[in-house]
């Protein structure tokens, strides 16, 4: 009897020791804790303070941090004081290899700016190299910026993807289509001759989308826009197109077809799904001069508007009706447009700033458009609109770990209260500190991981230099936007 309570005693102190041990955590690569975290999910969660469990690219959890702890043990763990954790910023609309045009022409319109400067100066300089070295000089500021992925819009599109999959970046790049000669194409059939080979390049790539980007209706004719409909369509393939961006845009088209520019695309089948069933990402850049009936088609295609708010402020071109979007359902996500001189920086910090006092100016209502529904703008419906959302846009388990972080602790900032708000209206491209796209690090403690700075910034004045030099010639035509 004795032998028997002394096992039984013995037996109660293991059980007791096995309850008194911690439970087993499960190994991944990465914990990312921080004063707060915003998953910029549906649901509109708010870790604070909050944790990131990153393992083989991917978000593993996300939560408390004392959650996160205890069910994970991080081969690596940071935890930097007052730092903010977020899905990474995506920028619907620019033309990146434009940077080398930067500060070119300032203060003109719209048309001055393209016909008299840029595309003189495109027709003269741009090459596959000056894409690359402009793609290169994009991915550096975008990486310090925060942005992670980018739709793009302009010439030797492979040679944007090269830059792109070297910084580590993402970006759904779209080649233009034009109905003049431009720097890889003289005519359509050139056209979809290197559309074709940029596509069995680069599509299936992890981080690089290849897109179909017809400029606009007022440089593409019909024959054009069905063209780059048709190919998007065969190869499952988004498509980019400026829309509505200018009161002249919208008055040529109704001289030229008693109708909207949106109306005539609608009519022209250039929204149309494919025959084979579901549907394609369709990004509309601008779309200032939408008007109701225009809504009403852009939501009943399922086409997704990038608001570009410094680029309208800058060429004049008009407010558009954000408000207006996101009270009707539409799908929309904000673009910086390009560097050369519609806007002079990729920054999306000041986008996000001007997209909500834009709309609040021009409604005289001071809560239009909230600060979380632009931070919400920025990141997952921009995913939404790129056809995206399943991998990237939240930080969400089984997404792919595009994550960074942002310093609250500078005095434009403290002492800050609502996350969302600090991100719009107090943060700035400088806040951030840490990038990592697909759990790869692109940006440490303010400095890139995967780009020479020194040698991009002296390929950049080279360049410029070179530019100069071009414009003292007589003008050449040809270029985009």
């Amino acid at each position: 009897m004795r032998r028997f309570l002394a096992a039984l005693a013995l037996a109660a102190a293991a059980l007791l020791l096995l309850a008194a041990e911690p439970a087993r955590r499960e190994t991944v690569d990465l914990v990312l804790a921080a004063e707060v975290v915003l998953p910029m999910d549906e649901a509109g969660s708010i870790h604070r303070p909050g944790a990131v469990a990153i393992r083989g690219g991917k978000i593993v959890a996300v939560g408390p941090a004392a959650d996160i702890r205890a069910r994970y043990a991080g081969k690596a763990v940071e935890e930097p004081p007052s730092r903010l954790l977020m899905p990474g910023l995506i920028n619907t609309h620019t033309h990146a290899a434009m940077t080398l045009l930067r500060g070119l022409a300032d203060d003109l319109t719209l048309d001055a700016w393209l016909h008299d400067h840029i595309f003189p100066a495109e027709a003269k300089n741009v090459s596959a190299q000056f894409v690359y070295d402009g793609t290169r000089l994009a991915a550096l500021e975008m990486i310090q910026g925060g942005t992670t992925c980018f739709a793009d819009m302009y010439y030797f599109e492979s040679e944007a993807a090269r830059a792109v999959d070297e910084a580590g970046l993402r970006g759904v790049l779209g080649e233009t289509f034009l109905d003049f000669p431009v720097p890889d194409h003289k005519d359509l059939a050139e056209a979809l001759a290197y559309m074709s080979s940029y596509a069995k390049k680069w599509k299936g790539h992890a981080r690089v989308v290849p897109a179909v980007a017809p400029h606009a209706v007022y440089t593409c004719s019909r024959e054009t826009l069905i063209a780059s409909r048709d190919f998007a369509h065969a190869h499952g393939l988004p498509l980019l197109i400026h829309i509505s961006e200018t009161r002249k845009e919208l008055e040529d088209a109704r001289t030229a077809w008693k109708k909207s520019p949106v109306a005539y695309l609608a009519e022209i089948g250039f929204f149309d799904p494919p025959s084979s069933g579901g549907r394609l990402p369709i990004i509309g850049a601008h779309g200032v001069w939408l008007e109701g009936p225009d809504r009403t088609l852009v939501k009943q295609y399922g086409v997704s508007l990038s608001h570009c708010p410094e680029s309208n402020m800058k060429l004049s071109s008009g407010i558009a009706e954000t408000a207006s979007w996101a009270r009707e359902g539409l799908i929309w996500s904000i673009g910086t447009d390009g560097p050369a001189g519609s806007n002079n920086d990729l920054s999306m910090f000041e986008a996000m700033d001007f997209t909500g006092k834009l709309a609040k100016v021009s409604t005289s209502d001071p809560t239009a458009l909230p600060a979380a529904t632009i931070v919400a703008a920025a990141t997952r419906e921009g995913a939404r609109s790129l056809g995206l959302l399943a991998t990237i846009g939240t930080l969400e388990p089984g997404k792919d770990a595009d994550v960074i972080s942002v310093s609250l602790a500078g005095a434009h900032v403290q002492p800050w209260e609502d996350p969302y708000s600090t991100l719009v209206y107090s943060a700035k491209a400088s806040d951030v500190q840490d990038v990592w796209v697909a759990g790869r690090r692109l940006l440490k403690a303010g400095r890139p991981t995967t780009l020479d700075s020194a040698a991009i910034l002296k390929s950049a004045r080279a360049w410029r230099e070179r530019v100069r030099k071009s414009l003292a010639a007589p003008k050449a035509a040809g270029g985009t936007k």
